[in-house]
């Protein structure tokens, strides 16, 4: 499903098999485009720790908490 996902300008995401759209905010588009490069989960969170200079162990369980939700909705297993 995320590899279909749409995001445009204004942060909308939009997944064509499911007809469904949803507002996603920057990082979230951030961190949606690293998975669709074939990252994973620690390349993510190392990647947005340097770039925002921020602790890693912070930075992993923002990114923990947003692999649930997208886990919830079926969009990554």
């Amino acid at each position: 499903m995320l590899k279909e996902m749409i995001i445009d300008e204004n942060g909308v995401a939009f997944i064509p098999s499911l007809g469904i759209s949803f507002q996603i905010n920057e990082t979230a588009k951030e961190i949606i485009e690293l998975l669709k490069e074939g990252k994973d989960k620690e390349e993510i969170v190392r990647i947005l720790a340097e770039k925002y200079k921020r602790d890693f162990r912070e930075v992993y369980i923002d990114v923990e908490d947003f692999f649930i939700k997208l886990k919830f909705y079926g969009l990554i297993q």
